[in-house]
């Protein structure tokens, strides 16, 4: 196989994306359809990229070798089986899954059927995030003591995302990157967390449901003995915001800046001081999206272990799933307390 037919699940946000860069900028991969129950985004998609639109993942499993699956959190696990149990690739966004049972489900059909399984932890490839994970593997700050990491994005996410038992809430739709970006720059397993969280605007932007929270704060402590934070707020109506610091015994390492470029407009006094910022997560990650659908491919093609697999996705949801128990319990909660389908 030299070229690898990609079926796309999911013609949202996040699938447009992918679909996108599958089309234009990875010469050994072809996108062969554009999947979606609703039928006007995926005809939409398909006509835009010259790729036949379906309404199901059983029209299209003869004619890919791998899917990429950007639907809503709670659909991952089955779609996801399916295509593994038929020998296809998977490449799945985050979060991996609502629990951690439905997350070995997917582990072990992507093992038992030989297919790589791999998670849209974008960040592992963005320039700067790989430098940082260089540079500490390499001993440059010493041993990681200290973690900060946030998100914020500009918009509220998708309705069905606002329903905790839907989508497991922010800290899975937007704060994942977090969890599994601290995991990788400490090289330690989470061991405990302790969550805040808050409602500010929600009633304001129309969110009538129980359980959702815009802010959130977590406590981390690590089984290496490093702590740290993620928060997260969504929306933050100035713009994409994703830094990362990270303290070590014998350094400082900061990644990520609020602006999109390193240029300050200044206008009379009436109108202040104009510094461009990011405005959304697309062109904050614009390389790393390319990027980590290329490692997909070439692990597919290849034969090899991808990049960010499975257990890595299951290390977040556990996080998230311990975190969410942490703030409506108001207490700490160990990893090693949450189990099955929590």
């Amino acid at each position: 196989m030299t070229q690898l037919r990609i079926a796309l699940i999911g013609a949202g946000r996040a699938g447009r994306l992918h679909a996108r860069n599958v089309a234009s900028s990875i010469s050994d991969a072809r996108l062969t359809a554009v999947v979606d129950t609703e039928a006007t985004a995926a005809a939409a998609l398909a006509h835009e990229l010259g790729a036949p639109a379906h309404g199901s993942l059983e029209d299209v499993l003869d004619e890919c070798d791998a899917v990429v699956i950007t639907t809503p959190t709670f659909t991952h696990a089955d779609y996801a089986v399916q295509a593994a149990k038929a020998g296809k690739h998977v490449f799945c966004e985050k979060p991996l899954a609502l629990n951690l049972h439905d997350c070995d489900r997917m582990i072990e059909a992507a093992r038992s059927a030989g297919v790589v399984l791999q998670v849209g932890f974008v960040r592992r490839f963005q320039p700067e995030f790989v430098e940082a994970r260089r540079r500490i593997e390499a001993g440059g700050i010493g041993e990681p003591m200290v973690v900060k990491s946030l998100t914020r994005g500009p918009g509220l996410p998708p309705p069905w995302a606002w329903d905790i038992e839907l989508s497991n809430g922010m800290l899975a739709e937007v704060n994942s990157h977090d969890f599994d970006c601290v995991r990788w720059l400490v090289g330690s397993d989470i061991h405990r967390v302790y969550a805040e969280t808050s409602n500010v605007k929600g009633a304001a932007r129309g969110v009538q449901v129980d359980g959702f929270y815009d802010n959130a704060v977590v406590a981390l402590r690590f089984k290496s003995g490093a702590i740290g934070t993620i928060d997260g707020t969504c929306p933050a109506d100035y713009g994409y915001d994703a830094r990362v610091e990270i303290l070590g015994s014998e350094g400082l390492l900061v990644i990520g800046d609020l602006r999109s470029q390193t240029l300050i407009e200044v206008r009379d006094r009436d109108h202040g001081a104009v510094t461009p910022v990011f405005r959304s997560w697309p062109e904050r990650f614009e390389s790393a999206y390319r990027a980590e659908i290329r490692a997909f491919v070439a692990a597919a093609l290849g034969g090899k272990k991808p990049v960010v697999g499975g257990e890595d996705g299951r290390a977040v949801v556990h996080a998230v799933i311990a975190a969410n128990r942490s703030w409506r319990e108001e207490r700490p909660v160990l990893l090693s307390e949450v189990q099955g389908i929590d």
